[in-house]
């Protein structure tokens, strides 16, 4: 006899259903309904979720919601209550490989799926990693130091000056090479405060998460973990980067710099490009690293290191659209912003209104840069009236900096100065091809599904 807490999740029409066919959650269910015949575990359901669907897992590990208005008759064939905590196993050490310390903070590549909330939580320590990816102990010794256990919405600067220290110890200590475990929605910006905290890094330093969480079967996180845990201990490019798939594929990883990478899907598994550039490199576990780029810094024997954790948090983006009301810029300056990157239109670009709330935000010492929202390419403010207008108000063009990257980089400079000649200097000397004299021929290439050459592209690589 079924009993209440055998339907977690479940409610109203749904919970009708279990009940009335004596099934549970966990159970497995073979199901006749007016769409189709399914077998499948039955799954919790969050909480806050509809009524009218029961959640089922096929034998393929892929995951469906079955109308339960269209079910004609359901049975339970077996039950098996699912354990989706991974256990934390001791590294095994091995005399001769290099030493790498895995530094985790959250996010998907370190989570599990909460069947309460239907959420993915980070839940697993760095540790438990292993008891996952058993494939790690064959590339590298590694040991962990969980910092942070949280989603990478909610990293900010303390996190930024915390891993950068973190850093700077672990590199005096003689590790051979750094990943750090982290959520993809802002791996980007802790990759470009780190390659401005942490200079001249004698190891490689890897930023590393996933787009699917572990119990997926489609999931890249273990793969990116051995992507990256080849690249600290077997790479000579001493730099921040992050490393995720290249293609939708499991062929092989990127390497991306750490100023110019930006997450570019939503969803998809190659989500990371580097943008107005090439990557630095691809890495594999048959090829290992294999670099695209040759000015990169290299790997040295010594523990020198610069680590320089400074941010003032009072800085902000702001994205320029049209019909832009000059309160935006006045409110930011009313609240004591020091600093504001402008996300300009076309070569860097802003409406007439907004002049006299720039011209009053410059007045009172707040340093903006213009960026440009078409992510490639450089602000050419030189060009039109309206960039040389914006020029004369106080606005220092921000070359080709990705937005976020010049965001990061002029709290990271704030942090340290705010005399304007030095803010000046300071955000337009490059530390690491943030800005670059120019974009290679190769670096911009998007193309569009439907377009003949396109298709032909397609065809002939997918015969």
């Amino acid at each position: 006899m079924a009993m209440d807490n055998d339907f977690q999740g479940y409610r109203g029409k749904a919970l009708e259903i279990l009940k009335q066919y004596n099934s549970r959650v966990w159970g497995q269910v073979e199901i006749e309904s007016t769409r189709g015949q399914f077998r499948g575990v039955v799954l919790p359901r969050a909480e806050t979720h509809d009524e009218n669907h029961l959640v089922l897992k096929f034998e393929t590990g892929y995951n469906i919601g079955v109308d339960v208005r269209t079910i004609t008759f359901m049975k339970e064939v077996g039950y098996s209550k699912a354990n989706y905590k991974i256990p934390e196993k001791e590294f095994p050490y091995s005399k001769g490989k290099p030493n790498v310390k895995l530094l985790g903070t959250g996010g998907t590549i370190a989570s599990r799926l909460d069947y309460r909330t239907g959420a993915v939580i980070p839940a697993f320590s760095p540790g438990e990693l292993y008891g996952a990816v058993p494939e790690l102990a064959d590339i590298c010794n590694i040991t962990t130091d969980k910092l942070f256990a949280v989603f990478s919405e909610n990293m900010g600067p303390a996190q930024y000056i915390e891993l950068a220290k973190a850093i700077g110890r672990e590199i005096e200590n003689g590790i051979d090479g750094i990943i750090i475990g982290h959520g993809t929605d802002t791996l980007s910006h802790t990759a470009a405060a780190l390659t401005f905290m942490v200079q001249n890094s004698p190891v490689p330093i890897v930023l590393v998460g996933s787009q699917r969480s572990s119990d997926r079967p489609s999931s890249d996180a273990a793969l990116n973990l051995m992507h990256a845990s080849y690249t600290a201990g077997h790479s000579d490019i001493a730099e921040v980067m992050v490393c995720m798939f290249g293609p939708t594929s499991d062929e092989y990883g990127f390497l991306h710099r750490g100023t110019r990478v930006r997450k570019m899907h939503s969803s998809y598994r190659s989500t990371f490009r580097t943008i107005g550039d090439t990557p630095l490199a691809t890495v594999s576990m048959k090829d290992g690293v294999k670099p695209i780029k040759t000015d990169y810094n290299k790997r040295r024997s010594d523990r020198k290191v610069t680590i320089l954790p400074y941010f003032e948090e009072k800085v902000a983006i702001v994205y320029y659209y049209p019909n832009m009301m000059p309160d935006m810029i006045d409110s930011l300056v009313d609240n004591g912003y020091k600093g504001i990157i402008i996300a300009g239109t076309g070569l860097g670009h802003v409406n007439k209104p907004l002049y006299p709330a720039i011209e009053r935000a410059t007045a009172k010492g707040v340093h903006i840069f213009m960026c440009v929202q078409t992510l490639w390419g450089f602000a050419h403010m030189f060009v039109y009236d309206t960039g040389r207008d914006l020029m004369a108000k106080g606005i220092i063009p921000g070359e080709n900096m990705l937005p976020e990257t010049a965001y990061i980089k002029l709290g990271w400079v704030l942090g340290q100065t705010n005399d304007p000649e030095e803010v000046k200097r300071m955000m337009l000397t490059p530390i690491n091809d943030e800005i670059t004299l120019r974009e290679p021929y190769n670096g911009y290439l998007i193309y569009q599904g439907g377009v003949p050459e396109v298709e032909a592209f397609i065809k002939d690589h997918h015969k």
